[in-house]
């Protein structure tokens, strides 16, 4: 074991362990005295970064021999929502949002896709580390599923959590058509929460006959933060009500799939903690924060409810003079016994200190301008990115390092950062450091605001980043990161 700064034992990896080994061995002469032992090398600020991380998430996971097998169907449907005339979606298997998969963490998951759309797509498993052949990037890690197509997709999670599945072919009309799903993978023995409740928070842009607005990627919404529609759901209802007993505990697992519309949920009377960020465990549950959920981010949190008879209402106060009601609580009945139990929030979570310190690997710099298929290209260094199948890697990340990378927004508008195959946790803000109790795989970046990443890649292939705003990532602000072993000479196409 060796000893971080804080006094705290770490154990010691294998490169870690070989390289201090190798320093501490010297050539011995034939008949000549013994030195003595030398000195061993003394740890780098790499060293104790990457020391700091072991233990956060694991590389593998071992594969518990249960396989889940599903299919899913991409079609054309309808979907009636309060008294607004049957809107024509599209959908997986029928539903919208699509069906929820729930598995445990070490199963497997193989999903037969089909697609029965009039055009192509994929299937993205947002969030989940996966092996890079199933990431659903086409022309990257699969080509694109034709109509009438099919695909299989096989792996195993390496991560408990709330994750989600969608389209990653013209995703600005696909998602906003109604192309989600949630991929749910319990802990091996999930805790005994009274309920374990999803909410999946959308909005949507309809024209004057109540029908989806099929102009799609518009110079309004690409001058602006994407699309932003005024119909508002939650699990594909406007009048959502969550019922409860007094006593209950719950888990309640909310996913913003929207295409642009950012969101901060508020509670009222409740008092819920917090316990997971785009799947990944706190350190320790936190009172909830005000927490600007971006299209992509997840959060879980953990509610008891001592009150009788009361019908709280959940709000989205991102715009705090228009606050909207998403749904209802109603607490009513019978009082039961509170399940009680330890929180699950209880990861371990670097504070990397020590990252600002490291040089900054690269600075993506993000902005706009006029040009290209829709009239405003989104970019990142000045590079709109012009499709998948024309795809370049901007820049090389090594496994199993600390790597420092920043997001330097020149525009005024929003721009949420998805990282595929990665977890990551935010060092600073326009350079004062912040600590963030947890991981996550997207993050909101304000208009003319800098955010520094730290993250240890630990999955090799080449991964997407991208603003997810579905209509800035469609008109270029996109690029490909390629993660590889250090010793192992990257392709650059």
């Amino acid at each position: 074991m060796s000893e971080r700064d804080d006094g705290v034992a770490v154990p010691w990896t294998r490169r870690r362990f070989s390289a201090a080994v190798g320093a501490a061995l010297v050539p011995i002469g034939c008949g000549q005295p013994s030195p003595g032992p030398a000195p061993a090398r003394a740890l780098t600020a790499q060293d104790r970064l990457l020391a700091e991380f072991q233990g956060a998430y694991p590389d593998e996971m071992a594969a518990t021999g249960r396989v889940h097998e599903v299919e899913l169907v991409a079609g054309p449907t309808t979907l009636e929502v309060g008294e607004q005339p049957a809107m024509q979606v599209w959908a997986y298997n029928g539903q919208v949002p699509g069906p929820t998969l729930r598995i445990r963490l070490g199963d497997t998951l193989k999903a037969r896709f089909v697609n029965r759309l009039p055009m192509s797509t994929t299937i993205h498993w947002h969030g989940v580390r996966v092996p890079n052949a199933m990431d659903g990037v086409p022309h990257v890690t699969q080509p694109p599923v034709e109509p009438g197509g099919t695909f299989d997709y096989e792996f195993t999670p390496k991560d408990a959590g709330t994750y989600w599945f969608h389209p990653h072919v013209r995703g600005s009309e696909q998602v906003e058509r109604g192309l989600v799903g949630v991929l749910i993978v319990e802990d091996p023995v999930p805790d005994p929460y009274s309920q374990d409740v999803l909410w999946v928070l959308d909005d949507w842009r309809l024209d004057p006959t109540g029908q989806i607005d099929g102009k799609f990627n518009t110079r309004h919404d690409l001058a602006h933060d994407g699309r932003w529609g005024r119909m508002r759901t939650v699990n594909g209802r406007s009048d959502e009500v969550l019922r409860v007993r007094p006593g209950e505990r719950i888990r309640l697992r909310m996913l913003n799939c929207a295409n642009g519309r950012a969101v901060v949920p508020h509670f009222g009377s409740l008092r819920p903690k917090l316990l997971a960020v785009d799947g990944k465990y706190l350190r320790a549950p936190i009172e909830m924060p005000r927490f600007e959920m971006a299209p992509g981010n997840r959060l879980d949190v953990d509610i008891t409810f001592d009150l009788v008879s009361e019908r709280v209402p959940v709000s989205d106060l991102f715009s705090p003079s228009r606050p909207h009601v998403l749904g209802s609580i109603e607490i009513d009945g019978e009082p039961v016994d509170t399940p009680q139990f330890e929180s699950p929030a209880a990861a371990h979570v670097p504070r990397w200190t020590g990252g600002l310190e490291q040089p900054v690997h690269h600075d993506y710099r993000m902005n706009a301008r006029r040009g290209g298929e829709h009239g405003i290209e989104w970019m990142f260094d000045n590079q709109p990115f012009t499709g998948h199948d024309a795809h370049t890697i901007s820049i090389d990340l090594v496994r199993h390092r600390f790597h420092r990378v920043r997001f330097s927004n020149e525009s005024g508008r929003l721009h949420p950062i998805h990282m595929h195959g990665t977890f990551f946790r935010v060092l600073a803000r326009n350079g004062v450091p912040v600590d963030e109790p947890f991981f996550r795989d997207t993050v909101l970046v304000r208009g003319r605001e800098t955010v520094d990443l730290g993250m240890v890649p630990t999955d090799i292939g080449k991964w997407m980043v991208h603003c997810h705003i579905l209509e800035h990532a469609e008109s270029g602000m996109m690029t490909l990161v390629e993660v590889h072993d250090d010793d192992w000479a990257p392709s650059r196409s």
